[in-house]
């Protein structure tokens, strides 16, 4: 039996196993098997892995020995922290093949492995500090409502779902604020399908105005379809705007050149330049990013709403949460510049939960979601960490659908990231991708959704992902970690030492490197590399002890002296 080395890939652990045994072991009417249990926390617990059967089909005779009979088998379980370290174990046993036959099993258990390659776990993923909104108690009142809404492919039926804003306009309306003016507006998106009905963005203005109407009509007291003026225009064959998207893509400037000179320079109908846009080798990212916002429509009210004083705010303010005094004693804007005038964090937070209760605006939705980012920060309750996270990225959501930027979705994906809810996560860094935005911002998204690519195992996801992102130490680091899991170790090696370059003298750098000629079997880059990450941090000494990278050299002298 071969040992297989058993590697953490995204969620699961992956290992491929070879078994041989005699050819004598089949027996008609009997079949040879090797359950596999792994077993972790001190023997505690213990996973049914798979069992490996001997029946025909299942095997092939050894080429060099055929008397020998030869089972290469994946195998796989759920990876979770707790399982490192731990056993692979199999019982062979042999079975009579009827119902209820009995089964014959060896006195003693197999050791097949001891504990799991986790270096696909040295993903680096640099956080960015997420600052509360600024408050004042004499902010203007009133103002204009953006809502944009997003259409299915050749449809002007209004989404109820992820980004369509429904819930958000119908809380303004209940809202009744006075309202002067709403101003709807629509588009198509260049494909053939949207283009396919040349009144697709008419019917889109018609099918938003129908909707605001009907809802101002039966739930608002303040405002009448006579007072209000509307005002609606449907945009049709817009390059334009199309090409204002393309500029606040994560696309290089010389692929943005190229899309602007078919649409500008190129001849041809529309229709025509849509399909020379096919032939773009990075098509399918206007595809996916670009053409889905160009199916938009976009609601925006300029209301109106008293302006308030600031008078005695937080003492106000503790008696609305303490529902001593009705809300509405201060407006929104002094009720969330009350949470500034507390350190506590407890406080702030009952603040701005009663601001979200009492105003639902998207500031109250935002600074609530820091407030609990930062309590999530201060405990030591893995549980409790993650509870606070999830609540956040609840909030953050509110908010960003309230106010949709790539940089509101971008705080709920990361707040799912530090979580550990990746398919949230990656959802919400894709959208925030498609609402395009600043390249900065654009390519700090990319970046981290590259590192939860790697951390999902999905490493050819993660290098396209990091072809948008910028040259800095985190994605230079990550893209070195995807060549070692594509076990190319001098370009792996290659690239760490360019994340040197960017940031010298750091540990996980000469530590990443030690692993990579590890596996390339140059024990003296090993002991060099080993010993310059210890000497900057001392952590790194024990980790590699217990790191199954070095178990080849585990108890060399060369590795001894490394760890000193």
């Amino acid at each position: 039996m071969r040992p297989p080395v058993l590697e953490a890939n995204g969620d699961n652990v992956l290992a491929e196993l070879t078994v041989k045994v005699p050819a004598k072991h089949l027996r008609k009417g009997y079949v040879y098997e090797l359950p596999l249990r792994y077993r972790y926390q001190n023997d505690l617990r213990e996973d049914t892995v798979r069992t490996l059967r001997f029946l025909s089909g299942e095997f092939v005779y050894d080429e060099q020995d055929r008397n020998l009979l030869v089972i290469k088998q994946p195998i796989s379980f759920p990876y979770e922290p707790r399982k490192n370290p731990g056993l692979l174990v199999a019982r062979p046993q042999v079975r009579r093949l009827k119902p209820g036959g009995k089964v014959l099993k060896a006195e003693k258990e197999q050791l097949l492995a001891r504990g799991i390659v986790i270096t696909s776990r040295l993903v680096v993923r640099e956080s960015e500090p997420v600052e509360l909104l600024p408050a004042t108690a004499e902010l203007a009142q009133g103002g204009t409502r953006v809502l944009p809404f997003f259409f299915d492919q050749g449809q002007h039926a209004i989404r109820n779902y992820l980004g369509t804003n429904v819930a958000a306009l119908e809380e303004f309306i209940e809202a009744n604020q006075r309202t002067q003016k709403v101003i709807i507006v629509a588009g198509h998106s260049p494909d053939s399908i949207d283009s396919r009905d040349a009144r697709l963005a008419d019917k889109r203005v018609q099918a938003l105005a129908k909707y605001y109407k009907k809802r101002l009509d039966t739930d608002s007291y303040l405002n009448s379809l006579n007072s209000v003026k509307f005002e609606t225009q449907a945009y049709h064959r817009r390059w334009d705007l199309f090409l204002t998207k393309v500029a606040a893509s994560a696309l290089k400037p010389e692929q943005q050149d190229s899309v602007v000179s078919i649409i500008n320079d190129a001849r041809g109908t529309w229709a025509q330049k849509e399909k020379q846009l096919h032939k773009l080798s990075y098509f399918d990212y206007l595809e996916q990013y670009i053409y889905p916002v160009m199916r938009f429509g976009t609601v925006a009210v300029v209301y109106s709403a008293p302006k308030r004083f600031d008078s005695e705010i937080y003492l106000l303010s503790k008696k609305i949460v303490e529902k001593e005094l009705e809300a509405d004693a201060l407006t929104p804007e002094e009720l969330r510049y009350s949470a500034t005038l507390t350190p506590l964090l407890a406080e702030k937070q009952r603040i701005y939960e009663t601001s979200v209760a009492t105003t639902g605006n998207w500031q109250s939705y935002y600074n609530l979601a820091v407030i609990l980012l930062e309590r999530s920060d201060k405990e030591v309750s893995d549980k409790v960490r993650k509870a606070y996270l999830r609540r956040a990225a609840t909030n953050f959501t509110l908010a960003a659908h309230r106010n949709p930027t790539a940089q509101m979705f971008y705080h709920v994906a990361d707040a799912y990231h530090r979580a550990g809810d990746r398919l949230e996560a990656l959802q919400n860094y894709d959208y925030a991708v498609k609402l395009g935005g600043p390249r900065p911002v654009l390519e700090k998204i990319f970046a981290d959704k590259a590192a939860l690519e790697i951390e999902i195992g999905q490493p050819d996801d993660a290098l396209r992902s990091l072809s948008f992102g910028a040259k800095n130490y985190q994605n230079t680091m990550n893209r070195a970690l995807i060549y070692l899991m594509k076990e190319n170790y001098d370009g792996a090696a290659e690239i760490y030492q360019e994340a040197l370059t960017i940031k010298p003298n750091d540990p996980m750098a000469y530590y990443s490197l030690a692993v990579a000629a590890a596996r390339a079997q140059r024990e003296g880059d090993v002991g060099q590399y080993l010993r310059r990450a210890v000497q900057l941090d001392r952590a790194y000494a024990q980790k590699a002890v217990e790191d199954l990278e070095f178990r080849s050299y585990a108890s060399s002298k060369m590795f001894v002296e490394a760890l000193r």
